[in-house]
């Protein structure tokens, strides 16, 4: 192919690998030149789990390829180029003077930092720079901010019920919901029973590209958190699709009921296992979404499930994107709470007694995945009860998890787990003591920590800390119309009572080690 005259220059990032692109609508091959780059200060900026790397760079060079089947021209920098700068600034700059580009046309970035960035274009590039919207997301940013005006709460049911009336998912034609219920999640807690089992995700083997890719990542990421391998993640759209078939087949029927059961060693039960493959641009949100409306159609799968899936898409994934950029860049610095202790360094190498948490670190470790209710009930409630930093937790989340990108890691950590933005996202604190865990999972049976005991040694340390992080966060809690009778029940119980369950606390934090500098940030 002869070079272009003054080509557009099309940037994709890492997490826009879709070929519905808001970018490239209205260009043909012929017009334009795409710029895909692997720089180190997205790779290093925290150091991120050694799979979340490679699922990236791997779907990337994957992706790459598709396109110049399709006859695109592709620009590929490669972590290992030479000239390779680092950063998408300076790749975007020596590519606009390499192919004498008129035009710089890109999407919207996903996260606050990288926007400001592209912000930056405009004034340090010899051409115009177009940047358009993110059209893979269901409400835009006008959108989310005429919803959100004059809210005292942002309550993510309410904007759910939008999304419904938007996209027609789950609604009769009397404009009512399907079932006459928008949410079926009381229908969705049931605890796992003995023995459950779900069939299992598929695991796809690395093919050339990715194993170069994980070699790659081997050598220059050596220090970051996480196992390397075995990596199975889908890589390609074809093996998302094939990863999404399955799951509709395998699993969607069940998920309902299950989605916050947790089983020791049952790493995704019936969760989908989609995220990653959502996240980064492989699987469209609204194709998902519409295939999971036909299993209820076609009487495959029933409402709560299906209703339950959709609801994690277009209601909480397109609200917690809306959420982020309502309330960057505060968010980043919230701690509503006063939460200023270390992070424990158990949290990096799984080493506690206590059996939920340390098979919760250890799923996050082989694989860059731990599904929501071990996300939300036992590694943030830990980080919750236990005053952890947010800004420390808000890091953890950014590293260990494939599918974390900062504008659904942050809201969900801030706002979601730890409180930290005051109740502007959640409107309670999702604190609990060792009862949940039990109630919801197999863990506490075999566990060196006792449940039934409420304080003392042998204690489950998860009980004493509910006590603990009620008591000291009084102020700013009783007035919360969902938990402030809790504090009646703490009253009762005696001086001497509290003052056992503050001892028992204090004792077991005392004795957690902080976390070593260098698993986060260099």
């Amino acid at each position: 192919m002869p070079p272009m005259t003054s080509p557009v220059l099309v940037p994709i990032l890492g997490d826009q690998l879709s070929r519905n692109l808001s970018s490239l609508e209205s260009l043909s091959p012929g017009e334009a030149v795409i710029l895909m780059m692997e720089v180190w200060d997205e790779a290093t900026y925290v150091k991120h789990h050694k799979q979340k790397i490679v699922l990236i760079f791997a779907a990337m060079r994957h992706f790459a390829e598709a396109l110049r089947a399709e006859g695109w021209q592709v620009d590929y920098v490669a972590l290992g180029d030479a000239q390779n700068t680092g950063s998408f600034t300076g790749e975007v700059a020596r590519a606009v003077e390499r192919h004498g580009a008129s035009e710089v046309r890109v999407t919207e970035a996903g996260e606050w930092r990288v926007a400001r960035a592209m912000d930056e274009w405009e004034g340090r590039l010899p051409c115009p720079v177009t940047i358009c919207p993110d059209t893979r997301f269901i409400a835009t940013h006008a959108e989310f901010r005429e919803w959100a005006e004059g809210r005292k709460h942002l309550t993510m049911e309410y904007f759910y019920r939008e999304m419904r009336r938007k996209t027609g998912l789950l609604m009769r034609a009397d404009g009512k919901p399907e079932g006459g219920e928008w949410n079926y999640d009381a229908d969705n807690r049931e605890p796992p029973k003995d023995g459950l089992k779900a069939p299992p995700a598929p695991k796809f083997d690395p093919d050339e590209i990715t194993r170069e890719v994980i070699a790659l990542v081997g050598e220059r990421f050596a220090d970051h958190f996480g196992d390397l391998e075995p990596f199975g993640w889908p890589v390609t759209r074809e093996q998302a699709l094939e990863a999404a078939e399955a799951f509709f087949a395998r699993r969607l029927a069940k998920f309902g009921p299950y989605q916050d059961a947790m089983v020791a060693g049952e790493d995704d039960l019936y969760h989908s296992m989609l995220s990653t493959s959502i996240n980064c641009g492989l699987l469209d949100p609204l194709e998902l979404c519409e295939r999971a409306e036909a299993e209820y159609r076609e009487g495959r799968a029933p409402l709560n499930s299906v209703e339950g899936f959709i609801r994690q898409i277009i209601g909480w994934r397109e609200y917690v994107r809306g959420f982020y950029w309502h309330a960057m860049p505060g968010l980043a610095e919230a701690n509503a709470l006063a939460a200023h202790r270390p992070l424990p360094e158990f949290f990096w190498t799984g080493e506690t007694d206590m059996r939920c948490l340390a098979d919760c670190i250890r799923t996050t470790r082989e694989d860059a995945h731990a599904h929501h209710i071990q996300r939300l009930m036992v590694l943030g409630n830990f980080c919750l009860i236990a005053g952890i930093d947010p800004q420390a937790v808000a890091d953890w989340y950014l590293v260990v998890y494939a599918d974390a990108y900062e504008w659904v890691e942050l809201p969900n950590v801030a706002g979601m787990i730890l409180y930290a933005d005051g109740g502007k996202l959640a409107t309670k604190p999702y604190a609990a003591s060792g009862n949940y865990i039990n109630k919801m999972s197999d863990y506490c049976g075999d566990c060196r920590y006792k449940v039934s005991k409420k304080t003392g040694e042998d204690a489950c340390p998860f009980n004493p800390l509910y006590w603990h992080f009620m008591d000291r966060n009084r102020g700013e809690l009783e007035s919360n119309h969902r938990i402030g009778r809790i504090y009646a029940t703490w009253d009762r119980m005696g001086e001497a009572k509290r003052a056992e369950y503050l001892d028992s606390a204090e004792k077991f934090l005392d004795s957690l080690e902080p976390a070593r500098e260098g698993w986060a940030r260099n």
